[in-house]
Parts: C-alpha cells; structure tokens; sequence
C-alpha cells in the first residue's frame, strides 16, 4: 500500500467536510450538488493525472467508491418501496377513477411522442455526422462484449410484443419488490394500482374499513418519504464520489478516436432538450422556471446513470418543487423509469441503425424503413431496464427486428459510460417533462388525487 495513496484518499475525504458546512448552511439541496459534481470533476481530473505517476489509484477509486456505490444502493432500496406506497396512496385518494387513465394516457403519450421524435433526431444526426460502422476497430475488449451480446441477444431476439407486455404483469409480487426483473417498477406500478382499485371497493362496501386502509396508506407514505428525504441529504457525497470514478477511469485515448460518435450523441441529446423546453414553452410553462427547479435531478440521473435511482429524486422534486400532483408525479417517474427512454431507448438505438444500415446500402430516408424503425423503437422503449446497459438491451431489440447485426453495440464500448450519462440525464428530464405536461393538460381535475391545484408558470 502507497504512502501517495493513502495521503490522496485522506485529502479526498478531507475535502468532503467543506462541503458538508456547505451543504448545511443552505436551505436548497441544488447549490450543494453542484459543489460536489465539481469537486468530483476537479478530484478525478487529478487522479487520472496521478495514476500516470505512479500513484495507486485503484485502492482510491475502491473506497470512493464506497461512498458513490453505497449511495446508489440506497437509492435503488428505496425505489420499490416509494413506487409501491406512493401510487397506492395515490389511487386510494382518488375521488374519480376515471383521472388515473387520463393521467396515465397522458403520461405514456408524452413519454412515447418524445421517444419517437428522439429517433427521428438519432437519424438525422448519425447522417449529418456522416456516423458509419465502417471502419471501427475491435479490440480485446470488444472481441469479449460481442459474446456477451451474443449471448443476451437469445434471451431477447425470439421475444413477440405479447411477449412484452405480458412481462408487465407480476407473477410473484415479491420477486418483482426485489427488483429481479427488467420491467420489475412496472409490474410494481400496475400491482399497485389493482391494490389501490381493491382498496376503492372496500371504502365503497364498508367506508369504516376504508377509512382505515386510507389511514394506514398515509402514515406508509410519510414514513418512506422521511426515509427519502434521510438519503436525499447524501446527495452532494454521492454525486461527488460518482464523478470522481467516472472522470479517474476515463480513457481520453479512447474519446478521441471515436470522438464523432460522441459528439453526435451529445448534440442529439441536446437538442432533445430543447424539444422538451419548446413542448413546454408551446404549453405555456417557463422553460427556465422548468430547468432551474430540476437541474438537481439531472445531475444526478447524470452521475449515477441510473434512471430507476434517480426515482426518489424525481419524485419528490416534481411535488416540492414543480408542485405537481404527488398522482401525476409518482406515475410520470415510474413509467419514465422503464418506458419511453428518450436517450436510451430513442436515440441511440436510431443512431446505432443508421451506422450499421449505410455500409449495407440502405437508403435510410426509404419511408416505409424510416417508419418501421420509428414503430420498432417506440414499441421496444416499453420495458427498458432503468439502470445502466439500458441502451444496450434497446439496441439488442431493435437491432435484430430491423435485421440489422448487433456487434456495433460492442465497438463503442470504450466511450459508452460517459455517453450514458447525458443519456440518462435525457431520460429523467423526459419523465418530469411528461409530468409538468400532464398537470397543466389535466389542471384542477388532477388535484382529485390528493395534488395541488396550480402549477406555477
């Protein structure tokens, strides 16, 4: 064990206690967040200059890590449980059942226009690029990711859209609550509603009984909201600590030689993002008001890469911050989770085609191919998995569907992390977006599930 090692872990945690008299002596989580993403920019910048001189990095990275990891951890613990309670407090509140089908419509519409117009921008931009498979280098690295998707492309290539959409529904609760499979938040999301239904029926059967379940759901719900709001107060830590591996483990050798590819998918991310600013200024909502309140969220959903972690966030920002029905709120980031991934599932499947389908002489503005892979992409976006290698699973759907090889998925292994970020950080900011859009569509009548009744512009 190096002396050097020990002495810049010793520093990294001594930097911590600055930022945690930083933290406290402001009302807002967002200033100190940004404080930590930073420091963990600043922090991994030097590590990766230090490794080059001999310093043991690897030991750092392992107990900051500790922090970054554990935090992520917490996150995902807190998911199901927050999922479950909140949409059955949600239902069990409702007055009218008809506005939860108006609310989730109008969640799945959003979250499936926006996952189809990302595709259509992934396609632009992989031919303005001039983006092409032709030519990418497989290495030892590649050589061994293109088993691994060889071998996951036969779990997932013979799957039919019944097949899909029967997997929404939970054959056992409890393995669903453990997060054991790919669309496990949906499963919970659609158990819950059916709790919540069976709830209704016995408040209109026997209202003492149902004033009771009411009663018990509500103390459910304020207590694993004070068990959010006890991990959310680690945020800038984590943020920090996430940073500081990504940034450390980086290989600048490896951006640079795909360097195009990054840049296109920077740009499409972008430009995703003012799509949702113009759907909300068209809708009368402040685009700034929208991103100064959420900025928070997205840095973390960039950080971690995560979208089923960023959960509790997205939750909880939504209701405080956006003022957004808890309903409204609990069902945009739950779907958004696992459905309609702008980046994941949109635009980087699209952008993947596109390179793979020029060498074979395809004529990728062909209407009837440019539709098809449009309805491929949006139906396959059901069920992403919310966490990172999301994008993946999407391309190993829409790939094979379109006839397309797979093993580009593992040419671009190398600058995948740093690509995933912005992906993710699209991903919740699509999901909040079809939140904010379905309190101001569905107004007053949204408020009939326990939310409040304005949604400032």
């Amino acid at each position: 064990m190096q002396l050097s090692a020990l002495l810049l872990l010793a520093f990294y945690f001594f930097l911590m206690w600055p930022l945690a008299r930083w933290h406290r002596s402001r009302n807002s989580l967002a200033p100190a967040v940004f404080a930590g993403l930073l420091l963990g920019v600043l922090l991994g910048g030097f590590m990766h200059l230090a490794e080059g001189w001999g310093v043991d990095i690897p030991f750092v990275l392992d107990w900051v890590g500790l922090i970054g990891e554990g935090y992520v951890n917490l996150l995902h613990l807190l998911v199901m449980p927050l999922v479950l309670v909140c949409i059955l407090g949600a239902v069990v509140k409702v007055s009218n059942t008809r506005s939860l089908g108006k609310i989730s419509v109008s969640v799945l519409a959003v979250l499936l226009g926006t996952t189809a117009i990302s595709a259509v921008m992934g396609v632009l931009i992989a031919q303005l690029f001039g983006l092409t498979a032709d030519g990418l280098v497989e290495g030892a690295r590649e050589a061994a990711r293109v088993e691994v998707l060889n071998e996951r492309i036969g779990r997932v290539a013979d799957l039919s859209i019944p097949e899909i959409l029967t997997s929404f529904i939970s054959r056992n609760i409890f393995a669903d609550l453990a997060g054991q499979r790919d669309t496990s938040v949906i499963a919970v999301v659609i158990f819950a509603v059916l709790l919540g239904l069976a709830a209704l029926a016995v408040r209109r059967d026997n209202p003492e009984q149902g004033a009771a379940i009411e009663q018990f759901v509500s103390v459910a719900q304020a207590w694993i909201m004070k068990l959010v709001r006890l991990i959310m107060a680690f945020t800038p830590y984590g943020v920090m600590a996430l940073v500081t591996a990504l940034i450390a483990k980086s290989s600048w050798a490896d951006i640079f030689n795909l360097f195009n590819f990054v840049l296109a998918s920077f740009v499409a991310i972008a430009l995703m993002f003012v799509v949702h600013g113009l759907l909300l200024l068209v809708n009368g909502i402040s685009p700034l008001h929208f991103f100064a309140k959420v900025w928070p969220v997205l840095v973390f959903a960039f950080s971690s890469r995560s979208s089923a972690a960023t959960i509790p966030l997205n939750v909880e920002t939504q209701i405080d911050e956006l003022k957004i029905s808890p309903a409204i709120a609990n069902f945009s980031a739950s779907f958004g989770a696992t459905i309609g991934q702008n980046g994941c599932a949109g635009i980087y499947p699209a952008m993947l085609a596109v390179m793979v389908a020029v060498p074979l002489g395809i004529h990728v503005f062909d209407p009837v191919w440019l539709l098809s892979l449009i309805a491929v992409i949006v139906i396959s976006s059901f069920g992403i998995a919310g966490v990172g290698g999301g994008a993946t699973f999407a391309a190993l759907v829409v790939l094979p569907t379109m006839g397309l090889p797979v093993q580009i998925a593992a040419l671009l292994i190398s600058v995948e992390p740093m690509i995933d970020m912005a992906r993710t950080a699209l991903n919740v900011n699509g999901a909040m977006t079809a939140g904010t859009l379905t309190q101001r569509w569905l107004g007053a009548r949204a408020t009939q599930t326990g939310g409040p009744q304005s949604f400032p512009d």
